[in-house]
């Protein structure tokens, strides 16, 4: 039978103190931004840092708006729903308009500064192993049933998020792995769907320009972890922050780690340059994982992966099978094939921390050096930029270069990542244009050394003050691999 049409009437149902003037019409769909308004559709007035929604209500009601969400009465020709906050009200009545899709999916939230991609992408194939239809949410874009869908944010905005849930669940879709950003959390895009598991990676240094400091960014992520939120909490107890969250929160936790007494424990056995090997404690069950990604952190996020695709009934044969096909992730260590025997790899490491592990893990596998190309971005977090230049010149090899300047000049950026390495010397270099960057590295490399091209991963462009161009770092490097094989 066909799901009744969503009215204003059921808007205001959902949000209490909220006050409809004018018709009770259907609404279709709902939009944050009065250009994607469609006829039938609701918009939502949000007031954001540079722009009010509300001076758009009577565009959108133009476009064919069945009703205009604001916080106080405007003269407009549609149909109103008057509420105290419209960004406190908006996941409620996204997930009203596309009738809660949330809850016709296991849901799965990951947040933490690092591995959420590489989390959501291990349950991804963990789900598809055990033979379920899966969707996940994130940096790299969405993937809807094997389809994906680009996102402009890790976790979209509640109206688009909600939308991207109800079309999973119209194709088919039982599991979601989302990542959550603490900027979602903060601003509310993932509220109204409640997490069969929570789980949280670690914390790092990263989003100081947005948080006022560490303590405010951790808040921001434990705003996860609490019944309103999830029902469960898988937490990587190896990391001050995650051993907080397990002392604070009210939900039953799963802690999980290399320590021994951890819920889901585990043990290196072996680190290759192509994957690792442990033993894992699973349910009491000790089984060997064999994880297609170098690295203890990558080990950490197959930990986490098999922990909360357990929790939500997957059984461990399925959780191996699907953690062992694991496909590249992309830019998260990313291998960049060449005919020159050289091992160029390409990571989105963006924080001091990701960039010291990265760097330690190229260490641990590497049987010559470890080549290091590395920068920090603009109009981003200043305070990072020497911590970043400090972690990338514990490689044998250092280049500092850009990474997306954005409004700020190239050259003083490449110039404070220097000085928190401690300035220029025969290990470490500046260049900034980082396609000749990338070609140094590539030049000074042997087989025996590990090239690491560090802090956009994915991305494919390269963001400046008055321009973008495109620039992915993987294909860059085959470029130039490419060349370097035609000249010797």
């Amino acid at each position: 039978m066909p799901a009744s049409p969503v009215t204003v009437a059921d808007l205001a149902a959902a949000i209490p103190g909220s006050q409809v003037m004018g018709a009770n019409e259907v609404v279709s769909d709902l939009f944050h931004d009065s250009r994607d308004v469609t006829p039938g559709s609701g918009f939502i007035a949000v007031r954001g840092a540079k722009v009010d929604g509300h001076h758009h209500a009577d565009t959108a009601c133009v476009a064919g708006a069945s009703v205009v969400v604001v916080d106080h009465e405007l003269d407009v020709v549609c149909a109103q729903l008057v509420v105290a906050d419209t960004r406190a009200a908006m996941a409620e009545l996204a997930a009203t308009v596309h009738r809660h899709p949330a809850r016709s999916m296991r849901m799965i939230g990951v947040t933490g500064t690092n591995g959420k991609t590489t989390v959501t992408h291990m349950i991804e194939s963990i789900v598809a192993a055990a033979g379920g239809s899966v969707g996940i949410v994130g940096t790299v874009g969405a993937h809807v049933a094997g389809e994906l869908v680009p996102l402009a944010r890790t976790t979209p905005e509640a109206t688009d998020l909600h939308r991207l849930l109800r079309l999973m669940v119209d194709r088919g879709v039982e599991t979601a792995a989302l990542e959550v950003s603490s900027h979602a959390l903060v601003y509310g895009r993932a509220d109204a769907i409640e997490f069969d598991a929570a789980v949280f990676t670690n914390l790092s240094q990263d989003h100081l320009d947005f948080h006022n400091s560490m303590e405010e960014y951790f808040a921001a992520k434990s705003m996860l972890f609490v019944p309103a939120r999830a029902r469960h909490a898988i937490v990587w107890a190896d990391d001050p922050a995650g051993k907080r969250i397990i002392g604070m929160t009210e939900l039953p936790v799963t802690s999980v780690g290399f320590t021994a007494g951890c819920d889901v424990a585990g043990r290196i056995i072996r680190l290759g340059p192509v994957a690792t090997t442990m033993s894992a404690e699973i349910s009491g069950e000790t089984v060997e994982l064999r994880v297609p990604l170098a690295g203890r952190f990558n080990a950490a996020n197959a930990l986490l992966a098999a922990a909360a695709s357990h929790r939500i009934g997957i059984g461990v044969e399925a959780i191996l099978a699907g953690i062992s096909s694991l496909g590249p992730v992309p830019g998260r260590f990313e291998k960049v094939p060449n005919d020159l025997g050289l091992n160029v790899i390409v990571d989105y490491a963006h924080t001091p921390a990701a960039v010291a592990a990265a760097i330690a893990t190229a260490s641990e596998i590497a049987s010559g050096r470890v080549i290091a190309v590395a920068g920090s971005a603009g109009d981003r977090d200043p305070a990072k930029r020497g911590p970043m230049g400090a972690a990338a010149a514990t490689a044998d090899l250092t280049i500092i270069t850009s990474d997306n300047p954005r409004s700020e000049d190239p050259a003083s950026l490449v110039e404070q990542v220097v000085a928190g390495a401690g300035g220029r010397s025969q290990k470490l270099v500046a260049e900034v244009d980082r396609r000749a960057a990338i070609r140094r590295a590539l030049r000074w490399a042997t087989p025996d050394d590990i090239v690491l091209i560090l802090g956009k991963g994915h991305e494919t462009y390269q963001e400046f003050a008055d321009h973008t161009i495109d620039f992915d770092d993987r294909a860059v490097a085959a470029a130039e691999l490419s060349d370097l094989g035609a000249d010797r």
